[in-house]
């Protein structure tokens, strides 16, 4: 009965004893590698310790008649390294020798992230047609203009550049206004044209500047002496009243012009009465009183005529008169003729 008791004792403390390294394995973390990695092997540990376990109890029961137990302590200090040495060469055969599983790879396909790209694209552009700029400069007006022997209005007009024309220039003034250039008109000389209504083509940094030629003395030319043209003329005045049948006045006429006089016609006018009287002839008469009269065909230059003129029927004496005289270079009032008025009082 002790014996038993000291049997059912000693397989408490194998149990203990055999838990206490699997103890410390865990807690360093190999058994919990070693379970996790190989968890078929695991079970046939178990096992073969549990066959351990039985082998010793068995051959403990057989033996008890006949073996003297020694002191429980000792037993159990052999028993349990026995048991940990077994535990711990097969731990170790499985922990060196294990079961490799391959590891089985799984794929996940990761979504296409979608990153917008922007494009810029270039519109296309007109092409501007690029006139090249002529190396030569030339000119062309949009008015015609004189082109002169230098620089200023003052030189003389040797040509003109007109529109549609265009010339090389070869120079220019020192005030940038005038441009020499090969006369139009005769292209063996140069002349200066004014840059007023001008348009320039090509490069002109380059062109040299010329000095004026000197001023041109300007000729004077004087004005010729004025010749009046000779033409007729004459002067007219009142002489007298004369009466033999009715009353007429006589009229002093003096041909002051460079041509004769060959016909005449004279017109009183009574403005108080407004009587009008008029006689036109080719000879110059003086009727003198009732006794004799005079006439002449011409009054020549610079000779005086006295005429007498219409005779009213009634005395005019302090009446208003006015008397016109025409004279003429030719007979019937013709020619160039030449008129006169005069105003008197009789």
């Amino acid at each position: 009965m002790e014996q038993n008791d000291d049997l059912d004792h000693l397989k408490y403390e194998l149990r203990t004893i055999i838990a206490e390294p699997i103890r410390h394995l865990n807690s360093a973390g190999h058994f919990l590698a070693w379970r996790k990695t190989f968890g078929g092997t695991m079970s046939y540990s178990n096992r073969v310790f549990l066959a351990i376990i039985a082998l010793l109890i068995f051959a403990l029961s057989c033996a008890m008649p006949t073996i003297t137990l020694q002191d429980s302590g000792t037993i159990r200090t052999a028993a349990a390294g026995t048991v940990i040495a077994g535990f711990t060469q097969t731990a170790l055969l499985e922990v060196l020798s294990p079961t490799i599983q391959e590891p089985t790879l799984t794929f996940t396909p990761e979504s296409p992230t979608y990153t917008p790209t922007l494009t810029l694209t270039q519109m296309p552009t007109a092409t501007e047609a690029i006139t090249p700029t002529p190396l030569v400069p030339q000119i062309s007006v949009s008015v015609p203009t004189n082109c002169r022997n230098g620089p200023g209005k003052v030189y003389l007009r040797v040509g003109a550049l007109l529109i549609g024309q265009t010339a090389q220039v070869y120079g220019r003034d020192p005030t940038g206004r005038y441009w020499l250039i090969r006369n139009p008109d005769a292209s063996s000389s140069y002349c200066w044209v004014w840059g007023e209504y001008a348009t320039l083509t090509g490069s002109t940094a380059f062109l040299p500047v010329y000095t004026p030629p000197p001023t041109p003395t300007p000729t004077f030319t004087p004005l010729p002496t004025f010749t009046p043209t000779p033409s007729p003329d004459f002067e007219v005045a009142y002489t007298s009243l004369d009466t033999c049948v009715g009353w007429w006045v006589e009229l002093s006429l003096k041909n002051t012009g460079a041509f004769p006089f060959k016909s005449l016609g004279i017109t009183i006018h009574d403005v108080d009465t407004d009587v009008v009287l008029a006689n036109f002839t080719d000879a110059f008469t003086d009727i003198n009183g009732c006794l004799s009269s005079n006439s002449r065909d011409t009054l020549g230059i610079g000779k005086t005529y006295v005429v007498s003129a219409p005779a009213f029927n009634y005395d005019p004496t302090g009446h208003r008169l006015r008397a016109t005289v025409i004279l003429c270079s030719d007979t019937g009032q013709s020619g160039t003729c030449v008129t006169k008025t005069l105003n008197f009082k009789p």
